[in-house]
């Protein structure tokens, strides 16, 4: 559960010159970016974060579909904020395996250190660094080998004000260790340590804190997560922190944006009592710039900063505010190939699994409708369904498809709301795709663990 946010979080002062300087740098660097950073494919979308539980429970509820469609559909970060060293490597173990299943990116968002937040709404964390440090180990050994992304530990490094010399010195220490041991526990972890935002700390201070904490074991350093600042600020913000840690031999590091909530005015950050924001560029790891690699939701939106209401609950009417009157999110598209498994040697030779043949559907409706086909592309571990609903004579305004899945478990979807996972399970459309003219389709799909749907009825009505 995400536990955020700090009051000092707030938009601070910076001077001119800083702000000039930053600047500066961003446009000169800006004219020799790549148009990629370094994280490539998709990131995971969580089936049972809190506000897809919300959607799952309150279906006549006038705000839902917003909020479906513009929040819930999207990928985001799943917080691990409390201090459970004895189960914390079963929970992320779980997490991850699920969104490897799904050959998509996790994003976790470590919040666990010492002193967090400076006692403020969001206090907690470890005891102690030692058992930090525990917990960081048995954190580490859930990971897996595949890609992940890591946020180390928001406001660990941009606010020091509660802490006295020698604190700061064990913070980060403890920062670089906890660095080290995640990417020992999976080489191909992305470790980005806490970058604050663009009105907080100057740049170059910045550098010297990420520096000071081990930067040069991460892969680079995250902002803005929690706060408003636009896009291009924190961009140019984190060309000025790349090209300070250049100056200090430092080089090769990225930034990630947190992208969750600054699609409207900037200002203040507590967001509770606030309607004038809005979501930002829907989560992403093509940005098209070289120093960045990713737009994050880090901070999930709707949920509170701990102003208004409690820390890290989800709240609807902040999750409407901010999904309301944005954009739709881009349509996306599925996995066009399985995971690569290595088998290991036999004795016999590997049989072959026959090629794939769509199983029936149900039939076109002689008036008005629709009706579903699919078909299903399977391997030894899991498979992707590609789902087709066409309209009968008449338009339709909405649809829900039902397929029985006796014998797996859907992970995610695309183009499509979920409900439930296995069994008998619904799908229905997103605001941008349940008009469908006469005779005419729209697409969904979804993918899952076990087997996929094979000789039983997809079954579609008009909503």
């Amino acid at each position: 559960m995400a536990i955020l946010s700090s009051l000092r979080r707030r938009s601070a002062a910076i001077s001119v010159a800083a702000v000039a300087g930053a600047t500066a740098v961003g446009v000169c660097l800006a004219v020799s970016s790549a148009s990629a950073g370094t994280l490539s494919g998709s990131l995971y979308r969580d089936p049972s974060s809190a506000v897809v539980r919300w959607v799952a429970a309150n279906p006549g509820d006038s705000r839902t579909a917003v909020i479906r469609d513009k929040i819930a559909s999207q990928p985001q970060a799943r917080w691990f904020a409390n201090f459970n060293p004895s189960t914390v490597q079963s929970e992320v173990s779980g997490f991850i395996g699920a969104a490897n299943a799904a050959q998509q990116i996790p994003v976790l968002a470590v919040y666990e250190i010492t002193n967090r937040d400076c006692g403020g709404a969001s206090a907690g964390g470890a005891p102690d660094l030692n058992q930090y440090q525990t917990w960081v180990s048995n954190f580490s050994r859930g990971l897996g080998n595949q890609t992940v992304i890591i946020i180390l530990e928001t406001d660990s490094l941009a606010l020091l004000t509660c802490l006295s010399s020698a604190e700061i010195s064990a913070r980060n220490a403890a920062i670089s260790t906890a660095t080290r041991t995640i990417k020992s526990g999976n080489p191909n972890a992305k470790v980005y340590l806490d970058g604050g935002h663009s009105t907080w700390n100057s740049a170059g201070e910045t550098a010297n804190r990420l520096r000071a904490a081990g930067v040069q074991y991460a892969d680079g350093f995250f902002t803005n997560v929690s706060n408003y600042n636009s896009t291009s600020s924190e961009a140019n913000f984190g060309r000025a922190v790349i090209s300070a840690l250049n100056g200090m031999g430092i080089s090769g590091k990225r930034q990630v944006i947190d992208t969750s909530r600054n699609g409207g005015a900037s200002g203040d950050w507590c967001g509770d009592d606030n309607t004038d924001r809005r979501i930002g560029q829907y989560p992403t790891t093509n940005t098209g710039d070289g120093n960045i690699d990713a737009y994050l939701w880090v901070k999930p939106p709707g949920e509170a900063d701990g102003c208004r209401y409690t820390a890290g609950s989800f709240q609807p009417d902040l999750a409407f505010s901010l999904a309301n009157g944005a954009p739709n999110p881009p349509t996306t598209t599925p996995p066009t190939t399985p995971p690569t498994t290595t088998t290991p040697p036999t004795t016999t030779p590997p049989t072959t699994t026959p090629p794939t043949t769509p199983p029936p559907n149900s039939s076109p409706p002689a008036g008005d409708g629709c009706y579903a086909s699919f078909t299903v592309n399977q391997w030894a571990e899991g498979f992707t369904a590609s789902v087709t609903v066409t309209a009968g004579k008449s338009d339709i305004n909405g649809w829900n498809v039902t397929i029985q899945l006796p014998n797996g478990a859907v992970t995610s979807t695309w183009n499509a709301q979920v409900s439930g996972t296995s069994g008998t399970v619904g799908f229905v459309n997103m605001s941008y795709n349940g008009r469908v003219l006469g005779r005419q389709s729209t697409n969904f799909g979804f993918q899952g663990t076990g087997t996929g749907p094979s000789g039983v009825l997809a079954d579609c009505v008009t909503r």
